[in-house]
């Protein structure tokens, strides 16, 4: 896909990202109705608004509603994302976004690092792992992606949105490394259209930002 020809091609590449810790009952609310307006296909938040946004999304439909999981360090431990992963299907998330053991990857521990992300997913949601590409050296994140493939996760996201922003490059090496076992979630400062294109054509099939609506405004209305 080289070209976004009208707003309802890049709507289903959309996750509309909720994740300001400052954000008001107000705007969650209003973010929610912006993103099942434009039918973007997630709505991300953290914990503590996932309830609320639940009610506002209303019954499931097309906008998925995501929950993030040891967000966004993954400083705690593996009970404790477990939990907090069994919590936020039982509010109602349909996906979940979580960050993996890079104390166990550092320590080239693969076993520990799929372990922990397998029982996550029994819990039966599609769930992606959050990498932290710009700072894992290509050894280190080609382990990462085996060991996720293996413990049966859905996709891999290319960073939590902190540090440097996404750029193609980081699309293409995840791309190569997941060889079509999963998909490929871009997330980091996507403001533009002509970023959307380009982290699209690199392969992500899906765009993680704060900015969704206004992507969707800069395209035309479809005819």
């Amino acid at each position: 896909m080289s070209s976004l020809n009208d707003s309802t091609e890049l709507a289903p590449y959309i996750h509309q990202a909720a994740l300001n810790p400052h954000l008001s009952i107000e705007s969650l609310n209003e973010i929610c109705d912006t993103s099942k307006h434009y039918n973007f296909s997630g709505f991300c938040t953290n914990l503590a608004r996932l309830s609320i946004a639940r009610e506002r999304l209303g019954s499931p439909g097309k906008t998925k509603l995501i929950a993030v999981i040891a967000f966004p360090f993954g400083f705690i431990t593996s009970e404790q994302k477990q939990a907090e992963a069994e919590w936020a299907a039982e509010k109602g998330a349909e996906e979940l976004d979580i960050v993996p053991n890079f104390l166990a990857l550092t320590q080239g521990k693969a076993d520990l690092f799929a372990n922990e992300l397998a029982n996550i997913c029994q819990i039966g949601l599609p769930t992606r792992v959050i990498l932290d590409i710009a700072n894992l050296p290509r050894e280190s994140l080609s382990l990462a992606v085996e060991a996720s493939i293996d413990a049966g996760i859905y996709g891999l996201q290319t960073g939590s949105g902190f540090g440097r922003g996404v750029i193609p490059s980081d699309v293409l090496e995840l791309t190569e490394l997941a060889r079509g076992r999963c998909e490929i979630k871009a997330v980091g400062k996507i403001k533009t259209r002509d970023q959307a294109e380009e982290l699209i054509t690199a392969g992500a099939k899906k765009l993680g930002t704060t900015v969704g609506p206004e992507l969707i405004k800069n395209l035309p209305n479809k005819q």
